[in-house]
């Protein structure tokens, strides 16, 4: 067995200063040990995960009306964090005092209220604040709204009440789960991009398609799929893996805008790229009370069709433009990179075993991380000791996985071992594998800031629907729109979703569009985990959709191309993604659900497949030679016949299909012989 190494790596460009690096690797420390022991209620937990957030947010961003306030910021940080503490000193007392505040209980509550917003608008702009402003006026005023939406007025300490304490404001189910399964795995991807994970992916498909027609591209397309099954974020996808892309496909012939497009595509897809999704899958999971596998496997084929989509497309668009990849000599083996590198996608691999196996994402996230930090980090310390000490390490662990040891003795073990790495590491002298861990921790705590301020804040929402009960008008609203047609149902949907994903990030785009619309989804027969998964995809859509895309917007200074332009071009490359959704909704078999068998979900994976490539070759304006614009409105037309699930649309769509391809390929092989 072959020792792994690991390169020293610096830490990141951009430091944290060195106060808030101590608060950020304090708090990873708490969410792990927190995690593993669970030494405090679910409620303290949430509390104090907000208050670490209030803290670094705070003295992150510490400018107020358009000058920096340091001082400023560290005190109203250091007020969020202090106050956090009140739902733990005095946890038996609030329990038993249910929605009766006392005078000191509404002075916490409304300055935790007024901080989180704070905290939101300084990290991601005034559009979520207001939006959530909205929903709070509401629930203060809206007795005096005449008609139908009028409800019969609530108390200001009703409102602090739901908002700032119990389980269904800022500390709701969100927060919940920011405060468990997403900070574990954002802390899981840091970890293994520390360790070199990135590396793996850019030679292994830089060694696959890298000299292929269109290679850098492609290349793009694999290392951001790649990257999506350890990392669910799509922007941070877009600035780790777009450092390398862009510019390479830039320096082949691709456009800035179609670079930026590209990268800004694939990395979006990250967050329905199994197994480690983005954050909404967690909060879908806890949502509709189903297991989070469940929703990796109704995640699995659409993903895979979202990659290809974008796959097919930019390789339409080399073969338009006649671009050709890197020469292969200059490209990495792929399987020497594996065989380099092999050790990294223990932790990745033994993550898919335990949720398959029926573990929690919570224990599942706790073992992938102890896998990380014992397999990576310590090997620098057992390959001092010799090939023995792996040997012996990999027998224990594997003796674990197939004895099945209680959880809580699985942690200890690992808390055991990652202890030895650690003292023969400061007896080797080498200081900077752990301070690469130690970094890994304070970033981990820094990408996660983005997901829990946006759960915390869009708590605010949920409450008040609740509360109110508006959901339900507003779903009998869209109910009498769409109850005798599906489709309109689902534009309406679907438009809610873009519109709202020009303001807001991806979490708070589900959580309320799914709070409105997919409760009307299900009355009109669609299934819960599909209605939901449709507008969880249209949310990351929207993230790519002109003309504010921020996936787009962060590519944009790497390719040194308008974030404009290149939204335009992303969603030029993902236009064919846009079926897949509805194709979920007609054909359930699309997220393995429903009561058809295998064959079922072959034939619409099939079906899928023809789509898509039918409407990137539209899009793009090639298939096996370019196409004029009668052929595209034609190949278009066909692609949408596939789409709607009826054995007529069905025989129509495949029989233009098969007309249209032979048509056209005998064509392009009689313009190719008359240019020979």
């Amino acid at each position: 067995m072959t020792t792994p190494t690991t390169a020293p790596q610096t830490p990141t460009p951009e430091a944290l200063p060195r106060a808030i690096f101590w608060i950020a690797v304090a708090f990873s420390s708490f969410q792990v040990y927190t995690a593993a022991f669970s030494p405090m209620s679910s409620q303290v937990i949430r509390a104090i995960h907000v208050g670490f957030v209030l803290l670094m947010v705070f003295t992150l961003y510490p400018d107020f009306l358009g000058k920096r306030r340091p001082m400023l910021g560290w005190l109203l940080g250091i007020v969020g964090f202090v106050f956090s503490f009140y739902h733990w000193i005095y946890e038996s007392d609030l329990t038993a005092r249910a929605g009766e505040l006392t005078n000191m209980d509404t002075v916490i509550g409304v300055v935790l209220i007024t901080l989180v917003f704070e905290a939101t608008r300084r990290m991601m702009g005034w559009a979520l604040p207001i939006i959530c402003s909205i929903f709070l006026l509401y629930g203060l005023f809206g007795e005096y709204i005449p008609g139908l939406f009028g409800h019969r007025g609530y108390g200001v300490d009703q409102i602090i009440s739901t908002l700032g304490f119990g389980v269904e404001g800022i500390y709701g189910t969100p927060t919940y789960v920011s405060s468990t399964y997403i900070f574990l795995f954002i802390l899981f991807g840091s970890f293994l991009e520390q360790a070199g994970m990135i590396m793996l992916f850019s030679d292994f498909a830089m060694g696959t398609v890298g000299h292929s027609k269109g290679g850098p591209a492609k290349v793009s397309v694999i290392s951001s799929g790649l990257m999506g099954t350890i990392n669910g974020s799509g922007v941070a996808n877009v600035v780790t893996t777009g450092q390398f892309t862009i510019p390479l496909m830039k320096r082949f012939g691709y456009s800035p805008s179609f670079a930026g497009g590209v990268e800004a595509t694939s990395s979006m897809g990250g967050q329905i790229m199994p197994p480690v999704m983005g954050a909404v899958a967690f909060i879908m999971a806890e949502t509709i009370n189903v297991p989070y596998v469940a929703v990796v496997k109704a995640a699995i084929i659409p993903a895979i069709l979202y990659f290809t989509t974008a796959f097919i497309t930019v390789h339409l668009e080399a073969g338009r433009k006649n671009l050709h990849g890197l020469p292969k000599e200059d490209c990495p083996n792929p399987w020497t990179a594996v065989r380099k590198r092999w050790y990294l996608l223990i932790p990745l691999i033994g993550l898919v075993v335990l949720l398959f196996s029926g573990y929690t994402p919570l224990f599942s996230g706790t073992v992938g991380l102890g896998l990380t930090v014992i397999l990576i980090f310590g090997a620098a310390a057992i390959s001092g000791v010799g090939q023995m000490g792996l040997r012996y390490l990999f027998w224990i662990l594997l003796g674990i996985a197939c004895t099945g040891f209680i959880q809580f003795g699985v942690i200890v073990f690992f808390g055991l071992i990652t202890l030895l790495a650690v003292i023969l590491l400061l007896m080797q002298g080498q200081r900077n594998v752990l301070l690469l861990a130690i970094d890994a921790m304070a970033e981990g705590a820094r990408h996660a800031l983005p997901v829990a301020v946006a759960c915390a804040l869009v708590g605010v929402i949920i409450g008040i629907i609740n509360l109110t009960g508006v959901a339900t008008l507003f779903g009998g609203q869209v109910i009498a729109l769409g109850e005798d047609n599906l489709f309109i149902a689902l534009f309406l949907t679907m438009i809610t979703c873009l519109v709202l994903g020009m303001g807001i990030p991806t979490i708070p785009n589900y959580i309320i569009t799914s709070s409105l619309a997919a409760p009307i989804l299900l009355q009109l027969g669609v299934p819960l985990i599909v209605s939901h998964m449709f507008v969880f995809y249209f949310g990351i859509m929207a993230d790519l959709t002109p003309p504010v895309a921020l996936a787009a917007f962060a590519a944009a200074p790497i390719a040194r191309e308008t974030g404009l332009r290149i939204s335009v071009q992303a969603l030029r490359v993902a236009a064919a993604g846009f079926v897949v959704p509805y194709m979920a909704v007609y054909s359930p078999a699309l997220m393995l659900q429903g009561d058809g068998g295998m064959l079922d979900t072959v034939y619409v994976v099939g079906k899928a497949l023809l789509a898509i490539s039918l409407w990137a070759a539209g899009g793009t304006g090639y298939l096996f030679k370019p196409m004029n614009a009668f052929e595209r409105v034609f190949v278009i037309v066909a692609a949408a016949l596939l789409v709607l699930s009826s054995p007529l649309s069905d025989q129509v769509g495949l029989g233009l299909t098969g007309v249209f391809v032979v048509w056209h390929f005998l064509r392009a092989r009689q313009l190719r012989g008359a240019a020979a």
